[in-house]
């Protein structure tokens, strides 16, 4: 049986995603209390996917499984794990695979797994680190939150700029304790100040008299140490880097980030955007307990309250308006919904263009001005269509008018809402992806009912 379910695993799923039918065979194996079937189990799987597994099954399972399993979660699975549930992995796992676990990372990865924990928890780790390990992570934990200090791993192959592509080869060969994976060995100076890098492709593609320095690569760039991750990661992205040495204040090297680190960050920075535009925070997760989940939540569910109700003030003050035509009350959500749609469309493009530095202030105005068109001719053409609906359902030429009117205003307006709110909040300082949802809303609501109850108030009545 367990070879069975080996063998399906190795063979692949073409989508790459965790074999579901792993979940049961793992579950019977911790009813039966088999620690040597569980770890056969899980022992070919990839890190990822282990992690996957422990995200995918409940509290009680994951439990076992971290029990159980110990000899199979190393410090990949902990990093490869969700945030919410490390510090239940820590808390389980056994002292000695604990400790083995952790002994096995880069210094940036035990630096991202100890950086959200209590003070306990990370005093726990760091004392199953070597002394210099543990100065390391202490350092780089010193530097401020979401900083390439934080990102960047001490592990780095240095060599002077003056030596050759022999002298480096003869220099790697007798070390034994190269990092396990690197891309580039950094040229420093004699102050340790970084002048170049060579790609491995280079070195062992060139004769062992050629210098270093005569065949450094041309996307060499260094970071601050206090630079700000999503700066690193727009950095690599924009320049394709694969790495990049970290400086300090004196342009010393003190460590190197490599691109599976700066591709993690945009990773969550594109989540955090899309859970925020929604409404849900930026750091929510399946595995966030009830309690956590309506936390985050409530705030967003409360603006919309707020903003509800001043959407309702607007209604109200033709509510005998309404009273007297009927039809209104049946075509007015169809404006405002309209509105909405549309300018959360805007707001979307906005949002991630401000996100990747697409959206600056050079092209601002032609952005702003493309979509106040396109929402007048869209708005044009639903309004032919809306026009000939309350023509049609309700037999009134000036209805149909005034609807049609309605969609043009409130899908021009909200063309423009979705992508001036977010610039504003942008040069104010703050995350447009926070908060643009609940001002475009309301703008498009109160726009979308204004409209078009005062044109009926003013035209039809």
């Amino acid at each position: 049986m367990v070879g069975e379910v080996i063998e399906t695993d190795e063979r692949g799923r073409e989508d790459f995603s965790l074999d579901q039918s792993l979940i049961p065979t793992v579950r019977r194996a911790l009813a039966e209390g088999d620690r040597a079937r569980l770890e056969a189990l899980l022992g070919p799987l990839h890190p990822a996917d282990i992690a996957d597994l422990l995200e995918q099954v409940d509290s009680t399972d994951r439990r076992g499984i971290l029990s159980l399993g110990g000899g199979v979660i190393d410090g990949d699975v902990l990093s490869e794990l969700d945030e919410a549930l490390r510090e239940e992995a820590i808390d389980v796992l056994p002292a000695d695979a604990l400790s083995e676990a952790v002994r096995e990372l880069d210094s940036d990865d035990v630096v991202d797994l100890v950086e959200d924990l209590e003070e306990e928890q990370q005093a726990a780790i760091l004392r199953t680190l070597g002394r210099a390990d543990r100065a390391a992570v202490e350092k780089a934990l010193s530097y401020p939150e979401d900083s390439a200090g934080r990102l960047m791993q001490r592990e780095v192959v240095i060599a002077p700029e003056h030596w050759t592509v022999g002298e480096v080869i003869d220099f790697m060969r007798a070390r034994d304790d190269l990092p396990d994976q690197f891309y580039h060995v950094i040229l420093t100076d004699p102050r340790l100040k970084p002048a170049g890098y060579v790609t491995l492709g280079q070195i062992l593609a060139r004769p062992r008299s050629v210098r270093l320095a005569d065949i450094s690569d041309d996307s060499f760039r260094t970071i601050r140490v206090t630079q700000p991750e999503a700066d690193v990661a727009y950095a690599f992205n924009q320049y394709h880097l694969i790495s990049a040495p970290v400086v300090d204040e004196d342009d010393r090297l003190v460590g190197v980030i490599t691109i599976d680190d700066a591709m993690a960050v945009l990773d969550e920075e594109h989540e955090e955007d899309i859970l925020r535009l929604a409404g849900v925070g930026g750091e929510s997760s399946l595995s966030d307990s009830v309690f956590e989940t309506t936390r985050q939540r409530f705030p967003w569910l409360l603006v919309n309250l707020l903003t509800a109700i001043l959407a309702s003030f607007v209604i109200a003050q033709f509510e005998d308006t309404i009273a007297r035509f009927v039809a209104l009350a049946v075509l007015m959500p169809i404006v405002a919904s309209m509105g909405g749609n549309a300018g959360t469309q805007s707001l979307t493009v906005a949002v991630r263009a401000l996100a990747t530095r697409d959206l600056t202030g050079s092209n601002a105005f032609r952005v702003v001005r493309r979509e106040a068109l396109v929402g007048l001719l869209n708005g044009v053409v639903f309004a032919v269509v809306m026009g000939g609906v309350g023509i049609l359902w309700f037999g009134n030429g000036l209805l149909g008018a005034v609807i049609a009117a309605a969609m043009v205003i409130n899908l021009v307006i909200a063309g423009l809402a979705g992508i001036l709110i977010p610039i504003a909040l942008d040069k104010l300082g703050v995350d447009p992806a926070l908060a643009s949802g609940a001002f475009v809303t309301t703008v498009t609501d109160v726009v979308g009912f204004l409209a078009f109850l005062g044109l009926a108030a003013w035209v039809i009545l």
